[in-house]
């Protein structure tokens, strides 16, 4: 009886190590999707009154544990009884996320700026509906994101028993997670800690330095993850279309894969904006 006892635990212990060594490769393959997802939902979660912050991004981050309960038995389910359609599911995704970074090049470069008055007034009657439809958005695109993560982690156990593929990506998916959402909290709350090391410090020394550096960089890094989360929404679309699509993988193959890949995005971005433009004007008619 002992000995089937230590048996079972030895077969656990032997699991375990196999899951670790699996999560490691895994985790490596997925760490350039995690990098664009940290800068895609810094960027999404940023833009809120100081009050909202926090709970705004715990809305998201519990968004982004359902999206990945979801994901996780669909794309195991997917990848036995039909794996072309995780191709497919990749690819619509992809235009999603074009549509969402080329939308916003679209709208930096064209549509004018409010004006103080309008964006005062839009906030104090829609600041409510205006966070849920953030939230929202940010959930979706997290969606799109963790198939990405799940179907790179799952690609690298494909030859691992149904035990192992499912620990690995759930342990993959809980770390993405975790990680990202945990490092966007510290960004989004930067300027307190540099308001309480000021006050802490009676605004002198160099604690107080570091807490007006915070203080003063907050502003810099949101902007900069705006930025660098549009590249990372064309740069992730233009990856899925050119490692999905046989064509587009060997389409231009004197270009660095990353232009590429942020070409193919961009186009794409612009189809799926002309698109979804002319189809709104046309159910609006409708």
């Amino acid at each position: 009886m002992a000995s089937g006892f230590f048996a079972i635990l030895d077969d656990i212990g032997a699991l375990m190590d196999d899951v670790a060594a699996t999560s490691k490769i895994a985790t490596r393959k997925t760490a350039g999707i995690l990098g664009d997802d940290l800068a895609v939902n810094a960027e999404k979660a940023t833009g809120f009154l100081a009050s909202r912050e926090l709970p705004v991004l715990w809305a998201i981050t519990k968004g982004s544990l359902l999206n990945k309960l979801i994901i996780i038995p669909v794309a195991l389910a997917l990848n036995v009884f039909l794996p072309v359609a995780i191709k497919i599911i990749l690819i619509l995704g992809g235009f999603y996320l074009a549509y969402e970074g080329a939308e916003k090049i679209i709208e930096y470069l064209f549509h004018r700026p409010k004006k103080g008055h309008e964006v005062i007034e839009e906030r104090s009657t829609n600041g409510r509906d205006t966070e849920r439809a953030k939230i929202k958005a940010a959930v979706t695109t997290d969606f799109i994101l963790s198939i990405e993560i799940v179907i790179i982690a799952l690609g690298t156990v494909l030859d691992k028993s149904l035990s192992i593929q499912i620990l690995t990506v759930s342990v993959v998916a809980l770390l993405a997670t975790v990680g990202v959402y945990g490092i966007v909290a510290l960004i989004v709350r930067m300027d307190d800690v540099g308001f309480r090391l000021i006050k802490h410090s009676h605004d002198k020394g160099w604690l107080a330095g570091l807490g007006h550096l915070l203080v003063s960089a907050l502003p810099v890094v949101i902007k900069s993850l705006g930025v660098i989360g549009t590249i990372a929404l064309i740069l992730v679309s233009g990856g899925i279309f050119v490692h999905n699509i046989g064509y587009l993988h060997h389409f231009l193959p004197v270009l660095p894969p990353l232009l590429k890949e942020m070409v193919i995005g961009l186009v794409a971005g612009i189809i799926a904006v002309a698109v979804m433009t002319v189809g709104k004007r046309v159910f609006a008619k409708g």
